[in-house]
């Protein structure tokens, strides 16, 4: 019998954002942030159905407290790598904002100053301000940094990711660290933001469990000088994937070296007889006409022998899948941008058989069909 089943390979990526601190060495004052470190969780594809090129991480919120013996100055600052005048970054692929608001002085609310360095007038007064990079928080009165001996803020933290750089292959974590500094104060507390991200899963099945069954072959039935041609059969093949994602098929013999036939990598060995002969080979025939995938067209297939790398003028042919390749699909004939995205696929696969000529088998015994492959998803 021939038998090739598909194999499903997830991976998870993870997205950890994180802030982490410790306060100075210094007994006066104390400065304190009600979270050192923001998970913002794990991120799927579930929800990058938009088309908008970032994607919205999530949204936190933490408080800020500075609290001396003594008047002092309130002033606090933070310190992040800055990704343009009004964001932080947050690793190569995305960005972080803090928002602050909400400012209280010894028991009284009072409004927020944004300043642009220290001993300077604030540059921006309000209640509720966005912390530019590189610029610090103070409460201010008449457009006057005030002290006092307690200052309170709420902070909310938003972060924003590339959609491209979310689409990963294995489980990935993003990590970025700032500082928030009271210079005045000696007192510091390190911020840590995480967050993980996965990749989408696809699960693929064959009709019949993936087992295509001749039954039984009289020897006086077969050819004893030339190959034997077995009838095609036909198999279903489904892939569902949580989210649309641009994936590729590749082909695996598990009887590898057992196809007869010379050097070809699209057939596939259909095992050994008791004296080590070989029996025949086998290959799987995918024709794009007979395949549909979400609410697109016409689909054409397009391939890659440089893993991804490159690929072919995508093309309605109907041809072999190769063990040496990716084969994926396409809305667009001539295209080599590769596979599009895609939730849903679904088609039919055509296997075709030869059995070796029975003069070259031992036929002493029963002779057992037994070619195998396994179809792999490639996440892209």
């Amino acid at each position: 019998m021939l038998f090739f089943r598909a194999l499903r390979r997830l991976t998870a990526v993870v997205l950890t954002v994180g802030f982490a601190g410790h306060a100075m060495a210094n007994d006066d004052c104390q400065l304190n942030i009600s979270e050192a470190v923001l998970d913002l969780g794990l991120m799927s594809r579930l929800a990058q159905n938009d088309s908008d090129p970032q994607r919205l991480l999530g949204e936190r919120r933490l408080s800020l407290n500075l609290t001396c013996p003594q008047p002092a100055d309130m002033s606090v600052f933070y310190r992040a790598l800055a990704a343009n005048a009004h964001r932080l970054q947050f690793t190569e692929h995305g960005t972080y904002a803090l928002q602050v608001s909400d400012g209280v002085l010894d028991g009284q609310a009072v409004e927020l100053g944004l300043l642009p360095a220290v001993g300077q007038p604030p540059a921006v007064v309000g209640t509720a301000l966005n912390w530019r990079p590189g610029h610090g928080v103070a409460p201010v009165q008449g457009a006057s940094v005030v002290q006092g001996k307690h200052f309170a803020v709420q902070l909310s933290l938003s972060a924003w990711a590339d959609i491209a750089a979310t689409r990963v292959r294995e489980a990935t974590t993003w990590e970025a660290s700032g500082t928030f500094d009271a210079l005045q104060s000696s007192r510091s507390r390190a911020l840590t933001l995480r967050a993980h991200f996965a990749p989408t899963a696809c699960t693929p099945q064959l009709s019949n469990g993936g087992l295509v069954d001749y039954g039984t072959l009289l020897a006086k039935d077969l050819n004893a000088s030339n190959e034997t041609p077995l009838p095609t059969r036909t198999l279903q093949l489904s892939v569902s994937c949580d989210a649309a994602t641009p994936f590729a098929l590749k082909m695996h013999d598990n009887r590898n070296g057992s196809a007869t036939g010379g050097i070809d990598e699209t057939a596939y060995g259909l095992d050994l007889d008791n004296s080590q002969n070989k029996i025949g080979r086998f290959y799987l025939n995918i024709d794009p006409a007979e395949f549909t995938a979400d609410a697109l067209g016409s689909l054409y297939r397009t391939d890659s022998t440089s893993g991804g790398a490159a690929w072919s003028s995508s093309s309605a042919r109907q041809i072999p899948m190769a063990a040496n390749s990716l084969m994926g699909f396409t809305d667009s004939v001539g295209s080599t941008r590769g596979p599009v995205p895609i939730q849903q696929l679904a088609g039919t696969v055509r296997i075709k058989a030869y059995l070796a000529p029975t003069q070259s088998l031992d036929l002493r015994s029963v002779v057992y069909i037994n070619g195998s492959g396994t179809l792999e998803i490639i996440y892209l």
